[in-house]
């Protein structure tokens, strides 16, 4: 829904108004996290939850009761040049889009944010445990969204843009549900017990407050200590790339190269395959690499995968536009592969290594995943609105669309992502020990472990 109403915007400068709207989702992302903590405190977890997923269920309905109330259908009569059912759209005006785009932001914040902390809170900080809880989300999540790539390619295929999420809203009802009827008990709510303790705040600005606090002593851990500075180009860079590959190089590919906006669907579940394959890497590899650096260094050298989209087209590959989608969805899933074992295994590194940090002003934890997303969140956001202007200021045809895209796939894939990789690759040798093909743990750690048996040791006799 939200690129058929992209495609309906009266301006030459649509790929601009695109990244505008990527950026204001991200930071509604943000707002998301915030309005957590204060949530609850109020409500178990589960309605939470449930409540982000009913707002999802809210949110995907709008734009399909819009487009049926305004004189839209399935498909209007005859095929289009491609043999495709026509689309026959509503009437309502498409800038619609941007307050329910951004709205859904909450709710993704909300989600994200409890997906990313609750696995340490279930296991502890074993990072053998943690690496395969991980990795085990991690799968189901690829599951879901390796099929929903695929599932969304066919639907928008065959009902259109405009009702091609028709099949959502009763998914996130289901979701809602099963979320609502989940019986915790009110003392084995994690959450709820470290907002009691004052680590959160009782309302949303003191979360507001407390988040910007978060931020400035996540930078002072990460700029203060050698084994944590790198994970600004082994977490946030590559997040923001992964995220660009999918939203922007791809969606962008299928739009202008493949003439078939549909079809990022495919591009994207082979993207979700590779993840679902890292993540099942991590998972059976967990005892033999240790830490995440090796997974790193395959992301980094992978990266060079993305120069396919300078070249790649279907009279390159002498097939039709359907098999070009396919080639390069398969193309994929080598790179997101080594993205999604590099995530898994520094989701667990940061999960069991920050939280051994003591810091009485807030979450060390929290305070870290705090800074390194809201570097994201602004890489994300302000390359997003670059690239769309670069895209827009290419020379049009007359259906304003660029005569030749390629330039933005040479600077904003090949030459972005190689640099980028240059960067990730040589940061994985920034912690002490890690100039090895495989190491075993960072040196500072195995002082930390020895320190702590020594004391434990001293405790035991003073029994």
């Amino acid at each position: 829904m939200f690129r058929f109403a992209l495609d309906r915007f009266p301006s030459a400068n649509k790929n601009e108004y695109k990244g505008y709207l990527d950026a204001f989702n991200q930071i509604a992302q943000c707002v998301g996290s915030i309005v957590v903590a204060p949530l609850i405190r109020k409500f178990p977890t589960k309605t939470v939850l449930s409540f982000a997923m009913g707002l999802f269920a809210i949110i995907c309905a709008i734009p399909l009761i819009l487009e049926a109330s305004t004189g839209g259908k399935f498909s209007g009569p005859g095929l289009d040049a491609k043999g495709n059912p026509k689309a026959n759209p509503g009437s309502w005006n498409p800038l619609i889009v941007i307050p329910i785009f951004t709205v859904t932001g909450l709710a993704h914040g909300c989600i994200e944010l409890i997906r990313r902390v609750i696995p340490r809170d279930i296991v502890g900080g074993n990072v053998t445990a943690l690496k395969k809880m991980d990795s085990l989300v991690h799968i189901f999540y690829e599951v879901a969204g390796t099929s929903g790539a695929f599932f969304s390619t066919f639907m928008a295929i065959s009902l259109g843009k405009a009702f091609g999420t028709i099949t959502a809203p009763f998914a996130f009802i289901v979701a809602t549900i099963i979320w609502f009827r989940i019986k915790v008990d009110k003392d084995n709510d994690t959450f709820v017990n470290a907002a009691e303790e004052g680590v959160e705040g009782d309302s949303v600005w003191e979360s507001v407050s407390l988040f910007f606090v978060s931020i400035y002593e996540g930078g002072k851990i990460i700029f203060s200590n050698r084994k944590f500075t790198w994970l600004i180009f082994g977490y946030s860079i590559p997040l923001f790339l992964h995220r660009f590959l999918e939203n922007h190089i791809g969606d962008n590919f299928a739009k202008y190269v493949l003439k078939e906006g549909g079809l990022n669907g495919v591009i994207t579940g082979g993207s979700n395959f590779g993840e679902l394959l890292g993540a099942l890497l991590v998972f059976s590899f967990t005892t033999w690499i240790h830490t995440p650096l090796p997974w790193l260094r395959l992301d980094a050298a992978l990266l060079a995968i993305v120069w396919l989209f300078y070249k790649a087209s279907p009279t390159v590959f002498g097939v039709d536009y359907i098999a070009t989608a396919w080639i390069v969805a398969a193309c994929l899933v080598p790179m997101s592969l080594g993205w999604a074992a590099g995530d898994v295994s520094l989701a667990a590194f940061i999960q069991s290594h920050v939280s051994r940090i003591e810091n009485k002003k807030v979450s060390p934890l929290g305070a870290v995943m705090a800074f390194l997303y809201v570097l994201y969140i602004i890489l994300y956001a302000v390359l997003s609105v670059v690239a769309g202007k670069y895209i827009d200021s290419l020379p049009k045809n007359a259906k304003k669309e660029p005569i030749d895209i390629s330039p933005y796939f040479f600077w904003f894939g090949g030459v972005m992502f190689t640099l980028c990789g240059v960067l990730i690759f040589a940061s994985t040798f920034v912690p002490k020990g890690s100039f090895s093909l495989n190491p075993s743990i960072l040196p500072e750690h195995i002082e930390e472990e020895e320190k702590k048996k020594v004391e434990n040791s001293a405790t035991l006799e003073a029994f």
